[in-house]
């Protein structure tokens, strides 16, 4: 099948290639020519494992294509796919300009029996919206379908090559099943292709994410409860994780989540219920616990010092909002960073591969260190707010002899508090006794 993706971020990359991967002819678009450049060279602009090689194959067999110039292709495709950004207004509201750009470059150029499919997170609505556009500037009904992605980063593209399922909102049955067709190959383990209304799909997504955000600011107050009476939440966790109407899943508590799906979808969907006249108090709330969620390391490092942070030295693991991704977007580190350096501290940061992404916000106002150990030269603290694999099992014993003084912050519990005490430092995780 011809398909032509508009957007070669996130999403649109790595659609498209998985795509391409499966044998369809697919034509990747982005006015950004200097990304398109880097694409035909094999550069990939994101860090995703897997992704830079899957690339370079489809891209030599021909499967593969990358152009600014829609119009030479789109009149060929039979599945257009917009998975262009939709970026958070000011109001928590979704941005659709590049949106509504997109179409009207398309537009012109649809096969009178093309597909066009939003991949982009949308507020409900936009699909039906999507085809009255349509319908004006072409003169006629164009087929309009809602495909919301479910891909996390770091694994993204086992998500989409061994989805847990498939969503589609569609007017009409016959375009379900030119998706359906498309998504077969990665569909044989009899996990569901979902067919709905447009408005039910695009709320699919939207609901998905919440509920994912819900229990992390869940889990994550139920942490601070936790570490004020006495209790450990690890213990609390595994005590309601093993029921499983509830399950373990999202249950992790630590200095909140980031990233470019879950706090901008939560503000959206919030700006959708008041549109609507509701007053969505359970998402506000998961929002304003996640965002005081990102300040805890920062006011227990400062409780540390009784306040004055002045010419201390924080050694900082972890940049990117999760690991095995360099996306920064709504990172808790930076709230992290931005409170030491207001506060007068020197702040020794490492991450495996986001480091790029933050030295250009922050310049030499932070320290950017080629490996965690060197983080700790001249050290008084450690503070992880990522919790990387390389994080997880370090020499204890060059820690402590580095280290101006044993003391660790952890936002992700990487440790053992009883181990960490009995190796002699102070150790402060979330939700967790603290042990000194």
């Amino acid at each position: 099948m011809k398909i032509v993706m508009i957007g070669t971020g996130y999403v649109g990359l790595v659609t498209g290639t998985c795509f391409a991967d499966s044998g369809n002819d697919v034509t990747c678009v982005d006015v950004d020519a200097n990304k398109i450049a880097r694409l035909k060279k094999g550069e990939i602009p994101i860090y995703e494992p897997g992704l830079t090689e899957l690339v370079i194959r489809n891209t030599q067999a021909g499967r593969l294509k990358f152009t600014t110039d829609a119009s030479e292709v789109v009149p060929a495709a039979k599945c257009v796919f917009l998975a262009v950004g939709t970026p958070q207004r000011e109001d928590g509201s979704a941005d659709l300009r590049i949106l509504w750009s997109a179409i009207e470059s398309v537009a012109p150029h649809l096969a009178t029996d093309a597909v066009v499919v939003i991949k982009s997170t949308v507020p409900v609505g936009t699909n039906a919206e999507l085809a009255s556009r349509l319908k004006e500037l072409t003169g006629r009904a164009v087929d309009v379908a809602s495909n919301p992605e479910f891909l996390k980063e770091g694994c993204a593209i086992d998500d989409f090559t061994k989805p847990d399922r498939v969503v589609v909102g569609v007017t009409r049955p016959e375009v379900g099943e030119v998706l359906s067709e498309l998504y077969k190959p990665f569909l044989r383990t009899d996990h569901p292709f979902l067919v709905m209304n447009l408005e039910s799909a695009e709320m699919t997504k939207y609901v998905a994410n919440c509920l994912l955000a819900t229990k992390i600011s869940f889990i994550n107050e139920m942490a601070n409860i936790c570490e004020k009476v006495g209790a450990d939440i690890n213990h609390v966790r595994k005590g309601i994780g093993h029921d499983q109407r509830i399950g373990f899943a999202f249950l992790f508590p630590g200095v909140g989540y980031g990233g470019s799906c879950f706090p901008k979808d939560v503000r959206a969907l919030v700006s959708v219920a008041e549109r609507f006249g509701i007053e969505p108090r359970i998402l506000k709330s998961v929002d304003d616990v996640n965002v005081a969620q990102k300040e805890i390391l920062f006011q227990k490092i400062r409780a540390h010092f009784q306040g004055d942070l002045k010419q201390k030295t924080v050694a900082l693991w972890g940049l990117a909002f999760k690991p095995r991704t360099d996306d920064i977007r709504e990172a808790p580190a930076l709230v992290l960073i931005d409170r030491l350096l207001e506060a007068g501290a020197n702040v020794r940061a490492h991450d495996p591969v986001a480091m790029e992404n933050v030295r250009k916000i922050y310049g030499d106002k932070v320290t950017f260190c080629p490996t965690p150990y060197e983080t700790l030269n001249g050290a008084d603290v450690l503070a992880i707010a990522t919790e990387w694999n390389e994080f997880r099992s370090p020499d204890f014993e060059v820690l402590r002899q580095k280290l101006r003084s044993p003391v660790i912050f952890d936002g992700r519990n990487l440790f053992d508090p009883e181990k960490m005490h009995r190796l002699g430092f102070v150790y402060s995780g979330i939700g967790l006794e603290t042990h000194s």
